[in-house]
């Protein structure tokens, strides 16, 4: 009997010793926390220096780009998650019907189209909430 509701890392994925995400084995970095699962340390290091608002992060950007080195995941895609999440969420407050979920979105974009996919789920998010409060 199992003594954890997680899944357990399949034959072919590894588990992110910082962040727990299971993933395929032949990835050098861990999708979720964006961690090069070979040089953990350093990467750790890395991200501490990458934030967006101090000097360090700054400088950090710059020489990484000077040199050629990758991008923190954090970085390339952290929009992309976010958008992916409030788009789950306005799925899950639809009752998991995706179909109302992307009108709701198309119904938004009508309205504002100069505005980014991120700022239309919102928007349908909080005409939801609105629409369907209790009265």
């Amino acid at each position: 009997m199992p003594t954890s509701i997680d899944p357990l890392p399949g034959e072919n994925e590894i588990e992110c010793a910082r962040c727990g995400a299971i993933f395929h084995y032949e990835l050098t970095r861990c999708p979720q926390c964006g961690i090069n699962i070979y040089e953990p340390e350093d990467e750790a290091r890395r991200s501490r220096l990458a934030d967006e608002t101090s000097p360090g992060g700054k400088i950090a950007r710059f020489f990484r780009r000077l040199f050629g080195e990758p991008h923190l995941a954090d970085e390339l895609f952290q929009s992309s998650l976010d958008q992916a999440a409030l788009y789950n969420d306005l799925v899950r407050k639809t009752g998991s019907d995706s179909a109302v979920a992307n009108r709701l979105i198309d119904f938004e974009r009508g309205l504002n189209p100069q505005q980014t996919r991120a700022q239309w789920i919102k928007n349908a998010i909080l005409r939801w909430e609105h629409d369907n409060r209790s009265q």
